[in-house]
């Protein structure tokens, strides 16, 4: 058996192997700063992201994964050129991978996309009461997917982002006051301006009632058994539900002592021998 005569094969094979040792140095200090970057360009994205009021935490993160997977996938396409590897063909598996990837996910894509609109736009926000896709509820969370609802009986509802933003969304918090309509039938034996003038002491009195815009209190229809008489005050917002209530129970108790009847339909039966 010959012997090898190491030296001479290492001194014939070095100038290859230092040219490949050099480049895997090269190739291995571009991953490590480049990993570096990517990670500081992503915490860099999300700090600007969370001091931005219009741009939820969330969506903040979600680009902050962004740039960061970007730009590990090109530090790693710069890294395989430096070692000698052709990044062309790479980038097209990359691309043909990203398409197959796409074409399957069209539904989550689709959502994803119109999640990003959400927290962009905010047509709605946690805590918020909306309809939206049919189904009304108190929005609990909105992520990338989906919009999470409870309903006033505290059922959960899971509303796909793309359904959300396709649709008309009906904020019911969306301004900082409300109107309140009220309608109150008394009878035709009654005086329409005594009764308005009660109602509107009622309304008045209600220290939750805004005095801008002006509450109106008239006539509204003259129905079949009643004079209907309309009430419009306006509340702020959290005070809607509250201040409803206590006007309905406040003003039947004021027309009652005031001796002004509700009419109620009444049913007469005739009977023929």
């Amino acid at each position: 058996m010959n012997n090898i005569d190491w030296q001479a094969q290492f001194t014939e094979h070095w100038p290859v192997l230092a040219a490949y040792g050099l480049k895997a140095l090269g190739a291995f200090i571009v991953l490590i700063v480049g990993l570096r970057i990517s990670g500081a360009m992503a915490s860099m994205v999300r700090r600007q992201a969370i001091k931005r009021p219009n741009i939820d935490e969330t969506l903040g993160s979600f680009f902050a994964s962004l740039v960061r997977w970007f730009l590990t996938a090109a530090t790693i396409i710069a890294a395989l050129q430096l070692f000698g590897v052709e990044a062309t063909s790479f980038v097209a598996i990359l691309g043909a991978m990203t398409l197959a990837i796409g074409l399957s996910l069209q539904g989550a894509l689709g959502n994803i996309a119109s999640g990003i609109m959400i927290m962009l736009f905010r047509p709605y926000g946690v805590g918020q009461f909306i309809e939206v896709a049919g189904v009304g509820g108190t929005v609990k969370d909105i992520n990338l997917f989906q919009t999470i609802l409870a309903t006033p009986d505290n059922v959960q509802v899971i509303v796909p982002n793309s359904q959300a933003i396709d649709g008309v969304i009906k904020n019911y918090a969306g301004y900082p006051t409300r109107r309140i309509d009220l309608v109150f039938g008394i009878d035709y034996g009654d005086g329409m301006e005594h009764a308005i003038g009660v109602i509107e002491g009622v309304i008045k009195a209600d220290k939750r009632v805004l005095a801008d815009p002006q509450p109106v209190v008239r006539v509204d229809n003259l129905g079949s058994s009643s004079v209907d008489i309309i009430a419009r005050p306006w509340v702020n917002t959290p005070d809607y539900w509250e201040t409803r209530w206590a006007l309905t129970q406040n003003v039947k108790a004021a027309l009652d002592a005031a001796g002004i009847s509700i009419p109620y339909p009444h049913q007469v039966n005739v009977n023929r021998d």
